[in-house]
């Protein structure tokens, strides 16, 4: 396969709004030892991404300073040492940035092929979700069947990831969202309950839900909602911090209920895991996951596609938290 020498890319000349960014090119990348080098087919967008933008989420030293966390594609050269994919194969995968380009590298342990009858664009919008609720519910809180979950952020694609996810396993689901029409979206995946968190106080619909919590909870607020998550912990509950909307530093809060209840807090964040790492979440996806999807029992939710061009639209999007599950890149 004759491959080209240069490739476009979304450059990111100064930290700012969305149109910043530009399309420059550069020479195409060359795949190291494990890696594969992907014709990008789709790209989606993340909440990292914009972060990155705005120049509060800076890239670990060893990874591509280019935007973009996951990705869709054909694979057009492998590096030495890869066995489990060969050039031609269709693959989604969680890159270690890079993937806003024409052409992306990507760690062999940390690509996954296409699902039964998924398009490039319904493959990019599985890998960052995916390996997050699956590395911090399952892997990290122990999620198994017959307890009882909170997401919060439902109609996110985090949070609409995290709903189908838990239903499949067993679980019973309740949900946060910003309107009725997020809401009744977070029901139909799946959700026993959503709740309004602009009309409603999560904590007391809880609580009257349940009468002694639940025993998961998803949380990408953060501060803002540290205590009523708390309080809505059953006994020996967990609660699994992902990200920090509403604030890193919580003030004033009665910690008396972790001792209380043997509350377990946990969190992480998915960039700085290592090579090992990435790819035994990756196995966990392919043997426990990938059989659903191929089943067509899960399914990403996709707000938005736009094209590759059109990226500060995208971006924009995300921005207004107007969207239901995934903004995604069509090249």
């Amino acid at each position: 396969m004759s491959l080209p020498t240069q490739m476009r890319f979304i450059d990111l000349p100064s930290f700012g709004a969305p149109d910043v960014m530009r399309i420059a090119t550069e020479p195409l990348p060359v795949p190291g030892e494990g890696q594969l080098l992907v014709r990008t087919e789709a790209i989606g967008v993340n909440r990292p991404d914009v972060a990155q933008r705005q120049g509060i989420y800076p890239p670990p030293k060893d990874a591509s300073p280019v935007l973009g966390l996951e990705m869709a594609g054909e694979i057009v050269a492998v590096g030495a040492g890869v066995r489990d994919f060969a050039v031609g194969d269709k693959v989604c995968g969680l890159t270690n940035g890079g993937a806003y380009a024409e052409y992306c590298l990507l760690p062999a342990g940390q690509a996954l092929r296409f699902p039964k009858g998924y398009d490039a664009v319904k493959a990019a919008a599985l890998p960052e979700n995916y390996f997050t609720v699956w590395a911090n519910m399952f892997q990290m809180a122990g999620l198994t069947e017959g307890e009882t979950v909170l997401v919060h952020g439902g109609s996110s694609g985090i949070g609409t990831t995290a709903i189908q996810l838990a239903r499949s396993f067993g679980a019973k689901v309740y949900a946060t969202a910003g309107s009725q029409e997020k809401c009744d979206a977070c029901v139909k995946l799946g959700a026993k309950r959503a709740i309004n968190y602009k009309t409603e106080d999560f904590a007391e619909v809880i609580k009257a839900e349940t009468g002694h919590g639940v025993d998961i909870i998803l949380d990408m607020i953060g501060a803002a909602y540290f205590e009523r998550n708390l309080a809505s912990l059953a006994k020996d509950g967990c609660l699994s911090i992902i990200a920090f909307l509403g604030g890193a530093v919580a003030e004033k809060v009665n910690l008396a209920p972790i001792m209380v209840k043997r509350l377990t807090i946990t969190g992480s964040t998915l960039r700085p895991r290592t090579a090992e790492e990435k790819r035994a979440i990756r196995d966990d996806l392919l043997s426990q996951v990938w059989p659903l999807l191929d089943e067509g029992k899960l399914a990403p939710v996709i707000d938005t596609v736009v094209p590759f061009e059109n990226v500060a639209e995208a971006h924009r999007r995300m921005e207004t938290s107007g969207h239901i599950g995934k903004i995604m890149l069509r090249l």
